[in-house]
């Protein structure tokens, strides 16, 4: 199933091609999917069936019931659980012990319509949207409205179990449903599944809002299912909402920049995973996960474990989200003057889906590593600080001329037709692209140094510090990452930068053969060594 790019950035956020995958089936109808940081499980709301639900790698399995028709979900940052019930009308933490507490039930008196979506904000004040579908049958507990109009609120800490605050005019809204903040807290997004829009507001330093206005509009589809409901932002500011087809992602400036598409109807989303690029999505009957390139904007939960202290975080914007390598020197000082950036065979045939290569594993463990988006972070770095950024890719004229049988990846690069020259498999992947003013070099063997110019662009430049990054780690990056040794470079190795075909290679690679000719490392500390 493809996803849709309809700008050229989208591509930087999820590959194009990447599988979604069933998790979980045959439920009523599926909301609010939310992660556990510290013990790594998925729960989700199933509400006509009313019945929470926890997803790990053992499978899917119950774990209340009856749930009070609990639809959006989320942590507080003790990592307390919050929920909005449609059958309670109210919003609803449960702590680790599993104690039930009401935070919001009435305002003004009388009983909230039925607490659909929440979020925390920086301040850990809770806010909720408040529709009516509670109300209804199937989706709730079919009673009488007591409030005539549908609203968004706050519930600010201190004052849980009182009214909460009203943040916008009672009749602004026909439906709100999905809210998320911007990553640093200074927006808060929230759709209207009637009106088929996304209004963003200024949050003001008291929690409140004001100069509320269209984000996106006209989120509808006459071919196709599909409505504004959950809505995620992720680190760099995307709006991620549910749509006709599947999700579609809004840049910050409220372009629509691709489409994501799911099997069902989508109801909600979620990031999660062990290091935040697998998104969860809640749809109709099923829950389905997709791995994306960026991961979701920072929320307080994420940062928090159960006694308030700050342990795990989402990585920043590009990072894998992985511990320091053992082997990283964490006092690593470069000088930029004498830097080189190599980007090698970051190419569609080696490390995407539909590449020469992709039953080798090597898309999904380029995935796992976000090589693509690590390499293109730091590239950026270097550009700034006048580093030369050096591409390498592997290119074979049409018949494979020239290339000596010589090794079984040789012969298996012609049998699969790889790398030709003119042909999508060869160009480089989206994001990594050659800029104006970086050098490509070609090849037709694994080590960019083999037949190539690369030593000639490195001496007219003064440069003697590579720091290497790529495709494959145990095969081109590591015998350049050998022979720049044995020529008198200082290798360094960003290895959340590189990937190959699994994790158990790669760590062979990295843990054994490049200790004696490099310094591994990653690319959060590289960046940090050559400073601003």
């Amino acid at each position: 199933m493809a996803h849709e790019a309809l700008r050229p950035e989208f591509r930087n956020l999820i590959d194009e091609h990447a599988p979604v995958r069933q998790i979980g089936t045959g439920f009523t109808f599926t909301e609010g999917p939310i992660w556990h940081p510290r013990e790594h499980y998925l729960l989700f709301s199933d509400m006509p069936a009313d019945v929470r639900r926890r997803w790990d790698r053992a499978g899917v399995r119950e774990v209340l019931r009856p749930s009070n028709k609990g639809n959006g979900m989320t942590y507080d940052a003790g990592l307390n659980l919050l929920v909005c019930e449609h059958s309670t009308s109210s919003v609803a933490r449960f702590t680790p012990d599993g104690r039930r507490e009401v935070l919001a039930s009435h305002f003004e008196g009388k009983e909230l319509n039925s607490p659909n979506d929440l979020c925390v904000g920086p301040d850990g004040s809770i806010y909720f949207t408040d529709p009516w579908y509670g109300r209804m049958p199937h989706y709730g507990v079919e009673r009488p409205r007591e409030l005539g109009w549908q609203g968004v609120f706050r519930i600010r800490p201190g004052r849980e179990g009182r009214d909460p605050d009203l943040l916008v005019d009672r009749f602004m809204f026909s439906m709100p449903n999905g809210l998320c903040f911007s990553p640093d807290g200074s927006l808060l997004y929230v759709n209207d599944t009637e009106q088929t829009n996304i209004r963003v507001f200024d949050v003001e330093a008291d929690g409140s809002l004001r100069n509320g206005r269209i984000f996106a509009s006209g989120i509808k589809d006459s071919l196709k299912p599909g409505v504004p409901d959950g809505m995620k932002c992720d680190q760099s500011g995307n709006v991620w909402v549910t749509a006709p087809g599947g999700l579609w992602v809004y840049n910050p400036q409220g372009q629509l920049i691709g489409k994501v598409s799911i099997p069902e109807l989508p109801a909600n989303l979620h990031w999660g995973g062990e290091n935040w690029r697998t998104l969860f999505v809640c749809a109709s009957t099923s829950v389905y996960a997709v791995d994306t390139i960026i991961g979701p904007c920072n929320e307080p939960f994420m940062r928090a474990d159960a006694g308030g202290a700050q342990t795990a975080s989402v990585p920043a914007p590009g990072g894998s989200g992985a511990a320091p390598s053992p082997a990283a020197d964490t006092s690593l000082s470069l000088d930029p003057s004498r830097c080189a950036l190599i980007i090698q065979d970051m190419q569609n045939d080696v490390v995407m889906d539909g590449g020469a290569f992709a039953e080798s594993g090597s898309p999904q463990h380029c995935r796992e590593q976000n090589a693509i988006a690590n390499a293109a972070r730091l590239a950026e770095h270097c550009r700034r600080l006048g580093i030369p950024v050096i591409h390498v890719w592997f290119v074979c004229p049409p018949g494979h001329a020239g290339v000596t049988l010589n090794a079984p990846l040789f012969e298996g690069l012609v049998e699969a037709n790889a790398m030709v020259e003119g042909s999508w498999g060869a160009q480089p992947v989206p994001g990594l692209e050659a800029r104006p003013g970086d050098h490509v070099v070609r090849k037709t063997r694994m080590s960019a140094w083999e037949g190539t110019n690369l030593e000639t662009i490195l001496k007219a430049q003064g440069r003697d510090i590579l720091i290497e990054t790529g495709a494959w780690t145990n095969m081109s990056i590591e015998h350049t990452a050998r022979t720049g040794a044995d020529k008198g470079y200082v290798m360094i190795i960003p290895e959340d930068a590189c990937s190959t075909m699994n994790a158990d290679w790669h760590r062979a690679s990295i843990d054994y053969a490049m200790q004696n000719v490099a310094a591994v490392t990653n690319v959060d500390e590289v960046i940090r060594a050559l400073g601003v």
